[in-house]
């Protein structure tokens, strides 16, 4: 069974490259340009996996994170923060918030669907 990754970003670019590595990677991708529909998207499917922009343009990631924590149904999908703004108060903020990683941006082609894949339970 091919395992599950929603992508939450804003930026098409970084969509479209995250989702073709993955593809590759044999994953089943699904897309959302924004937290709240990246939270709705979540609840509906149920991904294996949460690949989420930290800098969105209707909440920050860690805010989308901590509502998916609240909830029974999303609780323990592991997300990693796909972001340029890793600086120390930005990793404290990733950190605070259980069952997530960062990857840096910018992201290494050839490693990325690797780095993604584990951190699946």
């Amino acid at each position: 069974m091919k395992k599950r990754a929603l992508i939450v970003d804003d930026n098409d670019n970084n969509l479209l490259l995250e989702k073709d590595l993955l593809e590759v990677a044999g994953f089943e991708v699904s897309l959302a340009k924004n937290a709240t529909d990246g939270i709705t998207s979540a609840k509906k499917e149920k991904p294996d996996i949460i690949i989420m922009d930290m800098r969105l343009p209707d909440m920050r990631g860690s805010e989308a994170a901590k509502i998916l924590r609240q909830d029974k149904e999303t609780n323990d999908i592991p997300i990693v923060f796909v972001t340029a703004s890793v600086m120390a108060e930005g990793r404290e903020e990733i950190n605070a918030i259980t069952n997530t990683r960062f990857i840096g941006k910018p992201i290494d082609t050839r490693t990325f669907a690797k780095e993604v894949s584990q951190f699946i339970n």
